[in-house]
């Protein structure tokens, strides 16, 4: 019988107060605006039919004092004259430019009315993950892996009350070494992608020696949407990449003035065929997502998940959590793997972020091998340095020297946390709880 599991992991690196535009946290807000709210009036609606995990870091963010009035700020005065200054300019279609406007500010309005988007997100919130997002396999000591999951769940249960189990592994970075680590920290289930090492289509989940139930993604489902050929790029779709002079979108992806009904239409249509595919198909299949990827990089994205649970509803299509049944004993040694480029963990430990991950590893070892606790900000900036976005960032090329001055930054602060205790020990919102 057919299963689908739909996994949204959201997450956004600890941005707020480094930097605006056009790096900084005016992501996180433009996150809150296109992707959170619309995907929170879908899960209302749908409750229980996604798992959804929330990073801790993420959530250290939506909760910093200040943070969403500043929010409110952006999307009340900055993305209004953004538009206006578009709209003078006479450069780009009117009509799309005045209907993104307004939807900053209803998007403004939702933020009103929702206010705490913890409290909103929560009856929803089911996984957690590591504190700031690390890639484990790539830790240099079981302590600094015990950090990242302690600290991690323990946000999680102060924020959200009780925890089944579910994590999910920051970038489905996997080794073997792991798996007990994650046993001892009370994990139950957690993604994988072994697509090359069990082969293509719907896997079965499979419980490790220690315990762990790991349920492989369903790659073939997930590129229908993921793959640069996938929905996105079907013609009446806003096109992302086109852009007016102060960033908005205007154009669809054919080139004529962007048509929202013409695109809730392909959206529709999308979603009919992505549920009619998984269902001729059988099997459990796990289709794991990006939540910015719905809205924040595929506008029309939240329609589609719409659609796709009103399909999986007409069809009779099941719906649930992953690692469900799971029968099949996961391979011996499995070779480490991610769902970055290669399905290793090259992304991450590449020549283009290689001095990242040292420096990862050499602050780790230096904090968590003495006799002595660190202090708290030496933990935290820690904690930030082994973020593994920084070194996604350097990898992919498209945030220019940003990644690499935070990463500078936080092991200058951690170095000068390790040689003075009586440095300040917060660090912004960063792991409040730890």
């Amino acid at each position: 019988m057919s299963r689908l599991s739909l996994v949204l992991h959201t997450h956004m690196p600890y941005v707020e107060g480094f930097g605006t535009w056009p790096f900084g946290e005016e992501w996180l807000w433009e996150a809150i605006a296109t992707s959170y709210l619309p995907l929170l009036d879908v899960l209302d609606a749908w409750p229980g039919r996604v798992t959804l995990s929330l990073t801790p870091v993420l959530c250290d963010q939506l909760e910093a004092p200040g943070a969403l009035e500043r929010c409110l700020t952006f999307l009340r005065e900055v993305r209004p004259a953004s538009h206006r200054l578009d709209l003078e300019a006479g450069d780009a279609p009117a009509a799309p430019l005045e209907r993104s406007a307004a939807a900053y500010a209803a998007a403004a309005d939702a933020l009103e009315r929702r206010g705490d988007l913890i409290a909103a997100f929560a009856p929803h919130v089911s996984w957690t993950s590591a504190a700031t997002h690390a890639i484990l396999p790539l830790l240099a000591t079981g302590t600094g892996m015990r950090l990242q999951l302690r600290t991690g769940i323990a946000a999680h249960r102060a924020r959200f009350g009780a925890w089944g189990g579910g994590l999910w592994l920051p970038e489905c970075a996997h080794a073997p070494w792991v798996d007990d680590v994650l046993e001892e920290a009370g994990v139950r289930v957690a993604c994988v992608d072994w697509t090359d090492v069990l082969g293509p289509g719907p896997q079965a989940p499979r419980r490790t020696r220690a315990g762990v139930v790991l349920a492989p993604i369903d790659r073939e489902a997930i590129e229908l949407v993921w793959h640069e050929r996938g929905y996105p790029s079907q013609a009446p779709y806003l096109d992302t990449h086109r852009l007016t002079e102060r960033h908005h979108r205007a154009w669809a992806v054919d080139g004529s003035a962007y048509d929202p009904d013409r695109a809730s239409e392909q959206a529709a249509a999308d979603a009919e065929d992505f549920v009619a595919r998984v269902a001729e198909r059988g099997g459990p299949s796990v289709v794991a997502l990006d939540t910015e990827l719905l809205g924040h990089f595929w506008p029309e994205g939240v329609d589609w998940l719409r659609g796709v649970l009103e399909a999986c509803e007409r069809r009779g299509l099941e719906l649930g959590p992953p690692g469900a049944d799971a029968d099949e004993v996961a391979p011996d040694a499995p070779p480490e793997t991610s769902w970055g480029t290669g399905r290793d963990l090259r992304t991450w430990s590449g020549p283009p972020a290689a001095s990242l991950v040292w420096a990862q590893r050499r602050a780790e070892l230096q904090a968590l091998t003495g006799r002595a606790r660190p202090s708290d900000r030496a933990l935290r900036e820690l904690l930030a340095l082994q973020s593994s976005d920084w070194a996604f960032l350097v990898s992919a090329g498209t945030a220019g020297d940003y990644p690499r001055e935070r990463a500078q930054g936080h092991l200058a602060g951690f170095e000068a946390a390790l040689a003075d205790r009586a440095v300040e020990p917060k660090l912004r919102n960063l792991a409040p709880l730890l």
